[in-house]
């Protein structure tokens, strides 16, 4: 815990208008420092896997939106020059590298930082960076469990920061489209929605415990997860499908979809019940380390009975809707329903078999510096959260902090329901179970010291 401490208290002293006692921030003076002709530098945390996506965006970026990524940050060395001359080849760039993100986060030139990490790294790296004022964009799930997404928000509106998470949808013109459709009453009243997540995933082996290969520091990678030795089946990618790191499928593909289901519903809030069972099928656990479900069926209930279902499939079966949808929703209505795969949606009334409303192919304007949609392959949602850093608050994030622990909240209370076997009554307005102390307890998780989710942000 001191380690922590000195880091936040030398961070702090470091940024202009911060008071270290009590850990307070004057008002909007941090976020009122980039004028419009300032560059927004940025750390790039997590720089394997999605954090390579993350790169390209900020790459294509770079000139409509003033910005440079000033360093990489990866507890594995090994990424470090693959990585750095994906920047310079792209931009012309030659970022700074750095393994241990406390440094990132204590550089005054830093204004923002993006998580590509694993999961269990979110909540904390997050809250470290809102201490150290820096603004954030965070992948998805938001949280690794429910106790910590709630400490990101606390963090977020302390210190005054801006946090997007990486629930690309919100930004896609379509998708923002056929949530209005629903949203303005066009098939009736929504009652449910489903997500799914079919991705049919193999094997992927299993391996004795063995020292971290040269160039991986190892402890950094674990952070807030718990101690265990090292395991090449349970580190780079593998991680999502172990408890301690990650969350399943239905916590991976699964919070996007979770995201616009409860988007398409409207609804602010926690379910009152969940209940969610499955299991790991056509992989033998003597041949494979897995410990998450690969398939997987959640059904959530809010307080006015509209629900959420979910449905993960991680073996080979057929797509749903006319569209064929394995990654995607659908929405159920009184006077019809709506099927939304990607960016392509249609909707029919009641037993019509031909669509009376569809998707348009979204236009972009290109002109000005300040067109939302400056690059194809996502960046817009970055865009956005870059130009809610340079305007120094959260009011036009299209998925700000509040929203994806919503939505992350879901397939975490559901995997707590998996893993107990039994369905379970939630109380959103405590974010506790009822009457149910051992489904309380799996809400968060004992951290690691110094890797330590604080009570108080």
């Amino acid at each position: 815990m001191t380690e922590r401490r000195d880091f936040i208290k030398k961070s702090l002293l470091g940024s202009a208008g911060l008071a270290v006692a009590g850990m307070t921030m004057s008002a909007k003076s941090y976020g009122n420092i980039l004028g419009a002709n300032d560059r927004i530098q940025i750390g790039m945390i997590g720089i394997r896997g999605q954090g390579t996506n993350h790169i390209n965006q900020y790459c294509k970026l770079k000139e409509s939106r003033n910005i440079v990524i000033k360093t990489l940050c990866d507890t594995d060395e090994n990424t470090w020059a693959e990585k750095v001359k994906l920047v310079r080849d792209t931009v012309g760039d030659k970022p700074n590298t750095e393994w241990d993100m406390r440094n990132v986060l204590d550089d005054p030139e830093i204004d923002a930082v993006s998580f590509a990490t694993p999961n269990h790294w979110h909540a904390l790296g997050t809250i470290w960076a809102c201490q150290a004022g820096k603004h954030v964009y965070v992948e998805k799930p938001a949280s690794h469990n429910v106790f910590e997404g709630r400490k990101m928000i606390e963090a977020a509106r302390k210190y005054n920061r801006v946090v997007q998470v990486g629930f690309q949808n919100r930004s896609i013109e379509n998708v923002q489209e056929a949530m209005k459709f629903l949203h303005d009453g066009n098939i009736g009243e929504v009652y449910m929605a489903r997500g799914l997540c079919y991705k049919p995933r193999n094997s992927f082996g299993i391996a004795k415990d063995s020292a971290p290969p040269e160039g991986l520091h190892y402890d950094m990678w674990l952070g807030p997860a718990p101690y265990r030795a090292y395991n090449e089946k349970k580190g780079h990618y593998n991680w999502h499908w172990h408890w301690d790191t990650g969350n399943g499928d239905t916590g991976n593909q699964g919070p996007h979809q979770f995201d616009v289901a409860r988007w398409g519903l409207n609804k602010n809030e926690h379910p009152v019940s969940v209940f969610s069972s499955g299991a790991i099928y056509g992989i033998s656990p003597k041949e494979c380390s897995q410990e998450t479900p690969n398939t997987q069926t959640s059904i959530f209930k809010y307080e006015d009975g509209k629900t959420l279902e979910f449905e993960t499939r991680g073996r080979y079966t057929n797509g749903e809707s006319s569209l064929g949808t394995k990654i995607g929703n659908m929405f159920y209505g009184t006077e019809g329903y709506l099927e939304l795969n990607g960016g392509t949606w249609k909707a029919f009334r009641t037993d019509e078999k031909e669509p009376f409303a569809t998707s348009q192919k979204a236009k972009t304007e290109v002109s000005g510096s300040n067109v939302l949609m400056a690059a194809p392959g996502g960046s817009e949602h970055y865009a956005n959260f870059l130009d809610s850093v340079r305007a120094g608050n959260n009011e036009a994030l299209n998925c700000d902090i509040r929203e994806g622990y919503y939505s992350s909240a879901l397939p975490q209370i559901a995997n707590i329901s998996y893993r107990l076997e039994r369905g379970l009554k939630f109380m959103g307005d405590y974010e506790k179970f009822a009457n149910d102390s051992e489904a309380d307890t799996m809400l968060t998780r004992p951290s690691r010291p110094p890797y330590v989710v604080p009570d108080q942000v």
